[in-house]
């Protein structure tokens, strides 16, 4: 059976109940992730299972550095199977990581293989499942499918064209695959990239920017968008001449700290509006300290596995920035994510300050991400979420990942989820109100998200 069984990390009576009865069956919605949506557009067949478990998992990639392999098994062009060797010699010394957890549920719900990753079991489990990667249901489209998905939101320029998205809606695949916004690379003015992507879209004019982020938000709106993402790393307020910062970038000077912080809100402040009359859900993923060592920066490029927490203070900028859009009546539903976890009671109380009618949870506590999407990392979000507002109306889990087969994180989630409110009901802390608990645990796990963003 292996220790992937159906009451795995469900400690109690009672939460083994809410799983099975209220969360187990219920659909996802995958609101946040970077699924390539070509590889879906196109059906993409994986070659084997390097490709399929590891390619692009720079979480998978940051452990096997920190076990002491050499990065030719990693990133490198070592053989396939030789990586996935190197990735079994790692795993079982992963002990208290939610990969070890996450690697054997892709491996059980995927693949139906119960045995543990170690090297002895390897090329036993590297036969049996690329045997099986030939086969229909492992194809990118089946392997969504297969999870008991409903909505897919990828994470997309502004200036992407979409037709993959198109192609999918037109050939009437039964998930929705719909973008999301995310115009970093036309916010983040103190990057070296930006002056080349403005001008790479015939932007010469502050005012043409803003021109053509309104046009891009509203081709993405008729193409099914309904959510944009910011990433900050640092939460910008600052007030001052956004055009004149803009013109000073263009003529090849870069603009100091405060003219960028400047910038950045400005840029900010008119998205959120655009969103807003859109009924849009903006999300700021804050937090990430990226692109930490310059060697493997040069040799590898971005989202390879070495970005780290930050630990700047968020509070006074960030309760000014959503204060100077609700001034305007203009705050965009919004849901607010830190990599920190020093900073869950910031969000969480930050989000009591702009809550609205007729929305339940207008502004969000956003799920444990990235660093934080383990046990007790999610916990914690939660349990902040539980003491500073209402928890039932939470919008629930996401991928946040580039693999087709990390939907179990899901159910991770929601055997977390269980045994926590499990807990508090057995200790006497909630009555046994099965409708109730009933609601909100199905509404944590998929009501609420389809709710509140209106699929």
């Amino acid at each position: 059976m292996g220790f992937i069984h159906q009451d795995f990390m469900l400690r109690t009576k009672m939460a083994r109940r809410l799983y099975h009865e209220y969360a187990e069956d219920m659909p996802i919605i995958d609101y946040h992730c970077h699924l390539n949506p070509q590889m879906i557009a196109e059906n993409h067949q994986f070659k084997n299972l390097t490709e399929l478990l590891l390619g692009g998992d720079h979480y998978k990639w940051r452990v096997m550095r920190a076990y002491g392999i050499d990065e030719k098994y990693i990133t490198g062009d070592a053989d396939d199977y030789e990586k996935f060797k190197m990735w079994a010699e790692t795993l079982p010394h992963c002990i208290g990581n939610p990969l070890y957890h996450w690697t054997h549920l892709e491996l059980k719900r995927y693949f139906n293989i119960g045995e543990t990753l170690t090297p002895d079991t390897a090329q036993e489990i590297w036969q049996k499942g690329n045997d099986l990667l030939g086969e229909e249901d492992f194809r990118a489209r089946s392997l969504i499918t297969r999870a008991n998905v409903e909505v897919v939101c990828t994470t997309d320029d502004p200036a992407d064209d979409l037709n993959h998205h198109q192609q999918l809606r037109q050939e009437g695949f039964e998930i929705r695959v719909l973008p999301t916004f995310r115009p970093d690379k036309a916010v983040e003015i103190g990057k070296n990239t930006f002056v080349t992507y403005v001008k790479e879209q015939s932007i010469s004019s502050y005012e043409g920017l803003q021109s053509w982020l309104r046009g891009r938000i509203g081709f993405f709106h008729e193409n099914g968008c309904r959510l944009s993402d910011h990433a900050l790393e640092a939460v910008p307020y600052a007030q001052g001449d956004a055009k004149a910062v803009f013109d000073k970038a263009m003529a090849g000077q870069m603009p100091d700290p405060q003219e960028q912080e400047v910038f950045k809100t400005a840029m900010l402040q008119f998205c959120a509006k655009e969103y807003a009359a859109r009924s849009w859900t903006m999300q700021l993923h804050i937090g990430a300290l990226r692109n930490n060592n310059t060697p493997m920066f040069e040799k590898l490029g971005p989202d390879t596995g070495y970005d780290s927490v930050n630990d700047l203070s968020i509070a006074a900028p960030l309760a000014r920035l959503l204060d100077s859009l609700e001034t305007d009546d203009m705050l965009p539903k919004t849901i607010l994510y830190t990599l920190n976890p020093k900073d869950n009671y910031v969000l969480g109380t930050m989000i009591g300050n702009f809550q609205k009618a007729p929305f339940k949870g207008k502004v969000q506590l956003g799920s444990g991400w990235w660093f934080n999407d383990q046990r007790d990392g999610m916990v914690a979000q939660l349990k902040a979420f539980a003491n500073l507002g209402v928890l039932g109306t939470f919008v629930g889990m996401l991928t946040d990942s580039r693999s087709f087969v990390s939907y179990p994180r899901h159910e991770y989630f929601r055997r977390i989820l269980c045994n926590l409110i499990g807990g508090w009901v057995e200790h006497g802390e909630y009555p046994e109100d099965y409708e109730a608990l009933g609601d909100i645990i199905q509404g944590i796990c998929y009501k609420n998200a389809k709710e509140y963003f209106g699929f």
